[in-house]
């Protein structure tokens, strides 16, 4: 046992480590630190149960031990604190996206909420983060795989998600899948928040679409768009309201989403649905990728295009067709008619860099006329959101509170 919990205790405080500060940009070694550092910020209080449980085991059967023992109990120790650190972290976001939406939206925005928050909406959920792979809500129901393009593509099918209880005229949410365009479905991201809104009166849609390298830019929007035409003559037969539909989505999603905000009605991207409105009223894009052009001069992003990108994705040289790469970036598309957008990031993204995020809102905020929430989390890696976590729990409320905000108010009222 003595090796085993030796080995243990170096794994724990490695991971603890790379949690506190994870390695990004263009190291090599960011995937894999963004793999362990998520699932170790986002797991923190199970991970401090564990470790506290698995100290006490030895110590009831081995007590101190000899000289490693006692080493391996000083790095539990250390893993513990580092724990502490980053479940703190953690419940300060709430703070944070408070903040965020108070300064963007005024200090009174709670009023125009109906109905107004109450003391569970800003409590951190422990029941369910107790639990984070069980997202199952008995009073949501999932109609799945219906066909939305009528070409019976595999990946031309989406779901719905709707309160048990029904209802009509509800608000719709788009929730676009991320995987870097390569990888993803549409009932494996976003579930945290479909069933929070769906079981408080919201209908969410996750469509799948296609992916490459198979699939090659702007397929992938083209889909989305017409998933988006498919709810507007749609919803109102699941409850929905199509006068109403807002898009998020996390990472390559998060991109997407950002592109059907900042792409309206244009004829190139709805090739066969000209005619359709694709126009969304809010958009909360989550550690999206909003500079496929690396204009923000970062060394990953520089190799996203050049490795990546130009090579499966959009597959034409940056170096000749820039402006390609420039009509896919949303940088490079934000207006004065861009809906209201809350953007969200975490500071310690290994996988996109949050300076990209920066430069898209400050773009944002200077040429829009619709409000512009940021918060940047601190402690927070990619893919935050993907499982109920302290973390996650106050994004998902604080977006409510935002949707309800943009919803709730008159359509000619500016923040």
């Amino acid at each position: 046992m003595g090796r085993s919990f030796q080995r243990l205790s170096t794994t724990g405080v490695l991971l603890t480590a790379n949690a506190l500060r994870p390695m990004g940009g263009a190291n090599p070694l960011s995937i894999p630190s963004f793999f362990a550092g998520w699932l170790t910020s986002e797991l923190a209080p199970h991970l401090l149960a564990l470790t506290g449980l698995g100290t006490a085991v030895h110590l009831t059967h081995s007590g101190l031990g000899d000289r490693r023992d006692r080493l391996a109990l000083g790095m539990n120790a250390a893993a513990a604190v580092g724990l502490g650190g980053l479940i703190v972290q953690s419940q300060h976001s709430h703070r944070v996206l408070e903040r965020a939406l108070t300064d963007d939206l005024g200090d009174d925005y709670v009023a125009r909420l109906d109905p107004a928050p109450d003391r569970t909406d800003l409590a951190t959920p422990w029941r369910q983060i107790a639990r984070p792979f069980t997202m199952k809500q008995e009073d949501v129901r999932r109609v799945a795989d219906l066909d939305y393009w009528g070409d019976g593509h595999p990946r031309h099918r989406l779901d719905v998600y709707l309160p048990r209880r029904g209802g009509t005229g509800l608000p719709v949410l788009l929730q676009i899948h991320g995987g870097a365009w390569v990888i993803g479905r549409k009932d494996q991201q976003g579930l945290p928040l479909m069933t929070h809104l769906a079981a408080r009166g919201w209908v969410c849609v996750a469509p799948n679409y296609r992916l490459s390298p198979r699939a090659h830019w702007p397929e992938h929007l083209i889909d989305l768009k017409r998933s988006l035409a498919w709810i507007r003559d749609n919803i109102a037969s699941y409850g929905g309201d199509p006068d109403f539909v807002a898009v998020t989505g996390g990472s390559a999603g998060g991109h997407l989403a950002a592109m059907l905000a900042l792409t309206p009605n244009q004829p190139n991207l709805q090739p066969g649905f000209e005619a359709a409105d694709t126009t969304v009223q809010a958009c909360i894009p989550h550690y999206g990728v909003y500079d496929l052009a690396a204009t923000t001069g970062t060394r990953a992003a520089e190799l996203r295009r050049d490795r990546f990108l130009a090579r499966v994705v959009i597959r034409r040289d940056p170096r000749h067709d820039r402006e390609v790469y420039e009509q896919a970036s949303p940088l490079f598309l934000a207006g004065p008619d861009a809906p209201p957008f809350f953007v969200v990031h975490g500071r310690h993204d290994s996988l996109v860099p949050v300076a990209e995020t920066r430069a898209f809102v400050e773009r944002l905020r200077t040429v829009s006329t619709s409000p512009v929430v940021y918060a940047e989390l601190p402690g927070a890696q990619h893919a935050f959101d993907v499982f109920p976590s302290i973390r996650s729990a106050h994004v998902v409320r604080a977006v409510e509170r935002f949707l309800r905000w943009v919803h709730n108010r008159p359509p000619d009222s500016s923040p």
